[in-house]
């Protein structure tokens, strides 16, 4: 073995390697009881059976409701963690690509009559064209001047849609075929669908495009200076989530059986980044995590009334004070080996 320069090698090199010590990491103490849940590999086998298992707890209607909400959300924030947390682009109009796939399912359900499954094509066909179309203007823009174009672009499709007589204008579209039969068969469709959404993100997470996304996020010039086309991978990424927002709206319309723009005002797109700066940006566990929390926590707390979104709110403020990474950061895969 030789040294860089083609002598001999470093005496640190040529020295006995020290062992790491129990928890596996060279130079660090024994790992918490918290850190070694949250690398173990079977933590998201656990989150999909305890989804899985939540109708035998609980089956009410209600219950049925707001946990297929809850679902449908986590959706949302794994396709906002794939422009936010994986590419850094800070976009404020997400639910933009949410009312999208809304609202062309539940129009081509109810004026053409097809069931909302044939509809899954022109879905995915209209969320990519609005990934393009908001997308390609803005993506070359950084930072604050990013997130104000696409809050802008946000508000232009929820104004749209309330001015569209195809739409229905304020009232919306009402009378929207379901996709199962029943409360519980579309909770589990929903949950099977979410759960293959979010191991398509973490997958994402991992590949070379993925990859790409992470290098542009902690330095785009860096990125670019060393051959990574950050315009076509930051569109990839706006794209990719895009069609998990529009496929998110498709569960939503078939839960509901109606959408009005009041469903996607900016409100819902602050909730979404809510959940994924709160889970932790770039970690899809943590996203799930902060998406359950955001969704289920103003109905716990429902008996405080009007009160509730200030202790939600509250509530919010003293985790990311307490831990300000996030419930369940992203961990270099350097550290996590």
């Amino acid at each position: 073995m030789t040294g860089p320069g083609g002598g001999a090698p470093p005496a640190e090199a040529t020295s006995e390697a020290v062992p790491a010590p129990s928890g596996g990491r060279r130079g660090a103490g024994p790992r918490s009881i918290a850190s070694r849940l949250m690398e173990n590999r079977w933590a998201g086998l656990a989150g999909l059976a305890v989804a899985l298992l939540a109708p035998f707890v609980n089956a009410s209607p209600y219950a049925l409701s707001v946990m297929t909400s809850a679902a449908i959300f986590v959706m949302l924030a794994a396709g906002l963690n794939i422009v936010v947390g994986y590419c850094g682009l800070l976009d404020l109009g997400y639910i933009a690509f949410f009312a999208v796939g809304a609202y062309t399912s539940g129009v081509l359900s109810t004026r053409l009559g097809l069931p909302l499954v044939a509809t899954l094509p022109a879905v995915l066909v209209v969320t990519v064209i609005a990934g393009l179309v908001i997308g390609a203007p803005t993506l070359r823009l950084r930072s604050d001047y990013l997130a104000i174009v696409t809050l802008g672009f946000g508000e232009i499709i929820r104004v749209t849609a309330t001015n569209l007589d195809v739409t229905g204008g304020p009232s919306g579209i009402y009378g929207i075929p379901g996709l199962t039969e029943g409360p519980v068969s579309f909770y589990y469709l929903t949950v099977l669908v979410v759960a293959v959404a979010v191991i398509g993100a973490a997958r994402l997470g991992r590949s070379r495009l993925g990859r790409a996304w992470r290098f542009v996020r902690e330095d785009e010039d860096a990125a670019e200076a060393m051959g990574v086309h950050t315009y076509k991978v930051k569109m990839a990424a706006y794209v990719v989530g895009a069609i998990w927002g529009g496929l998110a709206g498709v569960l939503f319309a078939a839960h509901l059986s109606a959408v009005s723009p009041g469903s996607f005002t900016f409100l819902q797109s602050a909730l979404v980044l809510m959940a994924v700066v709160l889970g932790g940006m770039g970690s899809i566990r943590g996203v799930v995590v902060g998406a359950v929390i955001v969704s289920l926590l103003p109905e716990l707390l429902r008996d405080l009334a009007d009160y509730r979104y200030v202790a939600f709110g509250v509530l919010l403020i003293i985790v990311m004070l307490v831990r300000p990474q996030g419930l369940w950061p992203a961990r270099p895969k350097e550290v996590a080996k």
